[in-house]
C-alpha cells in the first residue's frame, strides 16, 4: 500500500487494488468480481435451491390466542419439529403486521430499532370463523378478510371474494437452523474469510399478488422503474455497498437499501415492507412476463383466463421476518401508510433546493472564491459551493487544511455577505492518528465499531488506516452530533452544511469494499444491522445541525447509503454516476424509485462523476438535473474541469438558462417538499400514481410528474432533433411552459426539439406560482414579487397553492409561522384564500403579474381587496394562443384577494 499511500490523492472513489487494476488496463467499468452473486452469497444459493412446493410449516390452531392488539400463533415445521410463533396485527390505516420469530430462539435475532417512528397503533381483529382448517378474521373496512390456513401454513387476505395477497402459498418460508453444510460456519469471498460465529440464520418468505402485473420500488439500483422478473438471474440485491462506476440496468446491490415494493394494477396499488437491515434478496417472477405479444393474442382468442400474478420471493441473511403490509387502495393512501410507519421527508431549507456546485475538490480558499465570482460574472445563480475530501487536514474530518484552508471563516464570511452557503464532507471513517482528537475521543470513550476479537475494527479508507464509529450506540451519535457545535467544529458557521460520503460504511480493503460481517456493534455483528449504518450516520449528523443552533434551524445534510426511514434526516444522491447517456436517463428511475418509498429529496450528479461529457451531454444534463429534487453538478478529481461558463458563450447561455428555469420554479418546489414533509406524497412521481387506470403510464420512466401539475420529458438522446411525450387524462388539456401552446390529454406527442429545449407542460385546471426575478442565490429572491400560472381546464376552471414561510427555521412548525393559501379560479374569477387560518406569518412578497392560459378576452379585470376596495387592472390578451396577461395586480400575497374578469 505504499503506493496507495503516496498517490491517495488521485485515487477515485474505490479499493486501492482495483484502482491499481484500472490503472492498468485503462478500463472503466465496474469490477463484477469485488460483488457477490446470489451463488457466491452461499445463504442465497441455499436458499434458492429450496423450489416452490408443500410447506413444511403446519399452523397449530389450538395455540390460538387473540387480544385486543394481536393475534399470536405457533407454526411447527414437520420435518424438524422447530416452532415459530407467529404475530399477526391489523394497523390503523389500512394495513397488517405479520411478525415470524423463533418461539424459543438459542440466542435471540436482531430486530430491526429506531426505523419506525412509533409503535404502529393497533385495531382490534375478531374472529369470524374457525375451524380444523383454519381460521377467519375480519379486517374491518370494505369486508376484508385475513384467513389462517393450517396445513400447509399459508395466509390469505381477500376483500369480498378476492384475493388481495398470500403469504407462504408457494411453500418458501424458511428458516434456517444449525444444519452443517458449506458456507454455513464459515463463508471465504475472495481473500475474506467471514467467520460466522452463530451458524446459519437466514429466513425467507413468499408473497403472491394476483391481478398484479406491475412492481415497483425496493432501491436503491441502477434499473427501470418497473421491476424485471428475476427468473434465469440473479435476484434484486439489497446491501449497501461501495460500487465502484456502477453499471446500469441489472439487479446489483448500491449504495443504499430500502426494503419496500409498491404493487400497482388499475384496481389496486399496494405495498410490502420487509423491516430486515441484512443483506436481502428479492426474487420476482410473473406468469404472464416473456409473453409475447402473440402469445397473449392466442390466450384471448382461445379464452385463456389465466389472472396474471406476481409473485415476489424475499431472503434475508438474519434477523426476523417482520413485514407490513400496506392494502393501499390507492396510490396516496399508500404513500401515507408508509409515511405514518417511518415518518416523511425532512423538510429542507428552501435554499437546498436550489443549485449546488461541487467537485473533487475545489483547491482552496482562492479557487472558491474564484469560482464564487465566476457565478456571478456569468449571470447563473447559486446557493451552495461544495468541499470535498482535500480541504481537511490530512482526510481528518472536522479539520481544515492550514495552507490552502487558512480561514475558513473568512471564506464562509465572503459567501454570507452573498446570501449563499457551503457544504464540507464529514465521512464516517476516522483517520487512526493519537495527534488527532476526534480520533483520540472515540477511542478513549469505546465507541468504535469492534473486531469478533473484541479490538478496534480498523480498515482503509481515504485517510489510510481508520475507525469506525458505532453508529448504532446512541451514546456514540450524540457526542458526534455535539462535534457540530461552532465551538467544536473549528472555523464552522451557520451557512455551513454537511456531506456523509462513504457511509455503507466503504472499507477499501474489506470484503466487497465494506465492513466484515463479524464485526460488532455491541451485541450484534454488522451482518444484523448493515444496512442500518448509514441511516444511523446521516441521523447523528443531521441531529448535530440541529443541535447547534439550539433546536431552531433546519438542517441539510446529504448521504449516500441509506434504509427506511432515511427520509427523515436529508437528502440522497445516486453516488459515483458516469458522464455517460445511459446514466443520464437512468437518473430518472432511480429517483422516481425513491420517491415512491419515502425519500423525495433525491438527485444524480449533473454531467457524471466519472469520465467528462460532451457539451451536448453536459447541457441536457443541466436540463434534467434542473427538474429533479436535488440539483447538484459534481466530478471526480482527475476530469478537467466543468464550471458552466467553460464551454464557450452558446453553453453558457443554455445551461444559464435550465438554471434560472430551475429558480424561478422554486416557489412550486417548496410547496411540493411542504406537501411531501406533511403527508408523505412523493415530489417526483410517475404518472401512473396521478393516471393509475391509465395502462399506458405503468412502465414509464423516461418522463415524470412534479406535483400533478408539471409533467417533464427531458431530452435524454444523444444527437435528439424530436421526441414523443404522453401527455395522459382523457378530456384533460396540458400547456406547454415555454409557449403556451395547448395540447389535449389522452395521446402521444411528437415534439420537435433543439439543443435549448426542455419539454415541460402545466396541466390545465392548474395554478403555478413563480418568481421571475433572477438574483445571484435563492435568499436574495425571498423578499421579490410573485407570477402566478393560472391553466385552465376545459371547464374553466383551476386551483393552487401558495406557501410561504421563512425558509429555514422550524418555526413552521413550532410556532404556525407560515402562510398557506389556496388560489381557485372559477366562474370568471380568481381568488386567493386562507388555508391555514391559525397560522401567523407577514411577507414583502406581493403579486406581480397574473398569466391565465386557455382564457378569453375580458372587456375589464377588477382587483377586490378584504377593505372593500376595487381597483382596474392593466391586461394584455393574446388572441393567437388565447393567453390574458393582467399586469401589477400590486396586492400582498399574504391577504385575501379576488380579480373579476368581465
Amino acid at each position: 500500500f505504499q503506493h496507495f499511500r503516496t498517490q491517495r490523492a488521485q485515487m477515485t472513489r474505490s479499493h486501492a487494488m482495483l484502482w491499481l487494476a484500472v490503472c492498468l488496463s485503462g478500463t472503466w467499468a465496474v469490477d463484477r468480481g469485488n460483488f457477490k452473486t446470489c451463488d457466491q452469497s452461499a445463504f442465497c444459493k441455499r436458499q434458492r435451491a429450496l423450489k416452490p412446493g408443500q410447506s413444511p410449516y403446519r399452523a397449530l390452531l389450538e395455540t390460538l390466542e387473540l387480544t385486543n392488539t394481536k393475534l399470536t400463533l405457533q407454526l411447527i415445521n414437520d420435518n424438524n419439529k422447530v416452532r415459530l410463533l407467529l404475530e399477526l396485527y391489523r394497523l390503523q390505516g389500512n394495513m397488517t403486521r405479520v411478525k415470524i420469530n423463533e418461539l424459543k430462539p438459542l440466542k435471540p435475532r436482531f430486530e430491526v430499532p429506531d426505523v419506525l417512528i412509533n409503535d404502529p397503533p393497533t385495531e382490534p381483529l375478531s374472529l369470524l370463523s374457525q375451524d380444523e382448517n383454519g381460521v377467519v378474521l375480519s379486517l374491518g373496512a370494505d369486508s376484508q378478510r385475513l384467513i389462517v390456513s393450517a396445513k400447509p401454513f399459508r395466509l390469505d387476505i381477500m376483500e369480498g371474494r378476492e384475493v388481495l395477497l398470500s403469504l407462504n402459498s408457494r411453500g418458501l418460508l424458511a428458516k434456517e437452523d444449525e444444519k452443517v453444510e458449506d458456507g454455513m460456519w464459515e463463508e471465504t469471498f475472495k481473500s475474506h474469510t467471514d467467520s460466522k460465529p452463530n451458524g446459519p440464520s437466514s429466513i425467507s418468505l413468499d408473497f403472491s399478488l394476483p391481478g398484479v402485473e406491475n412492481v415497483y420500488g425496493i432501491p436503491e439500483h441502477a434499473d427501470s422503474l418497473k421491476l424485471k422478473t428475476t427468473d434465469g438471474g440473479d435476484p434484486y440485491r439489497l446491501f449497501n455497498l461501495d460500487v465502484f462506476q456502477y453499471e446500469v440496468f441489472n439487479p446489483m446491490a448500491l449504495y443504499g437499501a430500502i426494503p419496500v415494493m409498491l404493487s400497482h394494477s388499475a384496481q389496486r396499488t399496494m405495498g410490502i415492507f420487509w423491516l430486515n437491515a441484512a443483506e436481502t434478496w428479492v426474487d420476482i417472477s410473473s406468469n404472464t412476463a416473456g409473453k409475447t405479444v402473440f402469445g397473449q393474442m392466442l390466450d384471448y382468442v382461445q379464452g385463456s383466463s389465466e389472472t396474471p400474478q406476481t409473485d415476489v420471493r424475499w431472503i434475508s441473511e438474519s434477523g426476523i421476518i417482520d413485514v407490513f403490509i400496506m392494502l393501499g387502495p390507492t396510490p396516496t393512501d399508500v404513500f401515507s401508510q408508509y409515511a405514518s410507519l417511518t415518518g416523511t421527508q425532512a423538510f429542507p431549507p428552501l435554499s437546498a433546493l436550489a443549485y449546488h456546485q461541487c467537485r473533487w475538490n475545489y483547491n482552496d480558499q482562492e479557487d472558491v472564491a474564484a469560482v464564487d465570482q465566476g457565478f456571478d460574472d456569468h449571470d447563473i445563480p447559486y446557493d451552495f459551493i461544495w468541499l470535498d475530501i482535500e480541504h481537511t487536514d490530512g482526510k481528518r474530518y472536522f479539520t481544515w487544511d492550514p495552507h490552502k484552508f487558512p480561514q475558513p471563516k473568512d471564506m464562509l464570511q465572503g459567501l454570507l455577505d452573498k446570501r449563499r452557503k457551503m457544504v464540507t464532507i464529514v465521512d464516517p471513517h476516522i483517520k487512526v492518528d493519537s495527534s488527532y482528537k476526534i480520533h483520540n475521543e472515540i477511542r478513549s470513550k469505546g465507541f468504535y465499531v469492534k473486531s469478533k476479537d473484541g479490538g478496534d475494527y480498523e480498515g482503509w479508507c481515504w485517510p489510510g488506516n481508520s475507525g469506525y464509529p458505532d453508529f448504532t450506540n446512541p451514546e456514540m451519535r450524540a457526542w458526534w452530533a455535539s462535534m457540530f457545535a461552532y465551538d467544536q467544529y473549528e472555523g464552522s458557521m451557520e451557512n455551513m452544511y454537511t456531506w456523509n460520503d462513504m457511509n455503507e460504511p466503504s472499507v477499501f480493503n474489506g470484503p466487497e469494499v465494506t465492513m466484515h460481517k463479524d464485526a460488532l456493534h455491541g451485541n450484534w455483528e454488522n451482518r444484523d444491522l448493515h444496512n442500518l449504518y448509514g441511516f444511523y450516520v446521516q441521523r447523528a449528523t443531521a441531529e448535530g445541525l440541529i443541535e447547534r443552533s439550539g433546536g431552531v434551524e433546519r438542517p441539510f445534510v446529504l448521504a449516500r447509503a441509506f434504509f427506511a426511514g432515511s427520509q427523515r434526516y436529508g437528502a440522497v444522491w445516486t453516488g459515483d454516476n458516469a458522464a455517460e447517456w445511459d446514466h443520464l436517463k437512468i437518473s430518472i428511475p432511480m429517483c422516481l424509485s425513491l420517491g415512491l418509498v419515502g425519500v423525495s429529496f433525491c438527485g444524480a450528479d449533473v454531467g457524471g462523476f466519472f469520465k467528462s461529457p460532451s457539451t451536448e451531454l453536459l447541457v441536457r444534463w443541466y436540463q434534467t438535473g434542473a427538474y429533479q429534487p436535488f440539483f447538484r453538478a459534481h466530478a471526480h478529481l482527475d476530469t478537467p474541469r466543468r464550471e458552466p461558463w467553460l464551454f464557450g458563450p452558446e453553453n453558457t447561455a443554455l445551461i444559464r438558462e435550465a438554471v434560472r428555469q430551475r429558480y424561478a420554479l422554486l416557489p412550486y418546489w417548496y410547496q411540493l417538499f411542504y406537501h411531501a414533509h406533511h403527508s408523505g406524497q412523493p415530489v417526483m412521481r410517475p404518472l401512473w400514481v396521478e393516471y393509475p387506470q391509465d395502462t399506458a403510464t405503468f412502465s414509464m420512466d423516461d418522463q415524470f410528474l412534479l406535483g400533478e401539475d408539471l409533467l417533464v420529458h427531458p431530452v435524454t438522446e444523444e444527437g435528439a432533433r424530436g421526441l414523443t411525450a404522453y401527455l395522459p387524462g382523457k378530456g384533460e388539456v396540458w400547456f406547454d411552459v415555454h409557449t403556451f401552446q395547448k395540447h389535449n390529454g389522452a395521446q402521444n406527442l411528437y415534439i420537435p426539439v433543439t439543443i435549448s429545449s426542455i419539454p415541460v407542460f402545466q396541466r390545465g385546471g392548474s395554478i403555478i406560482p413563480r418568481k421571475a426575478r433572477v438574483r445571484r442565490s435563492s435568499s436574495c429572491m425571498e423578499h421579490d414579487p410573485y407570477t402566478l400560472f393560472v391553466a385552465l381546464s376545459p371547464k374553466r376552471f383551476a386551483q393552487g397553492e401558495l406557501y410561504i414561510d421563512d425558509g429555514h427555521t422550524f418555526n413552521f412548525d413550532k410556532h404556525k409561522q407560515f402562510i398557506h393559501r389556496r388560489l381557485f379560479f372559477a366562474n370568471n374569477a380568481l381568488s386567493s384564500r386562507n388555508l391555514a387560518p391559525g397560522s401567523q406569518f407577514t411577507t414583502f412578497s406581493w403579486i406581480e403579474k397574473i398569466v391565465i392560459l386557455g382564457a378569453s378576452k375580458p372587456s375589464k379585470a377588477t382587483l377586490k381587496t378584504p377593505d372593500g376596495k376595487e381597483s382596474l387592472l392593466e391586461f394584455d390578451f393574446d388572441a393567437s394562443m388565447s393567453v390574458l396577461t393582467l399586469r401589477k395586480p400590486g396586492v400582498n400575497a399574504g391577504v385575501d384577494w379576488t380579480v373579476v374578469l368581465q
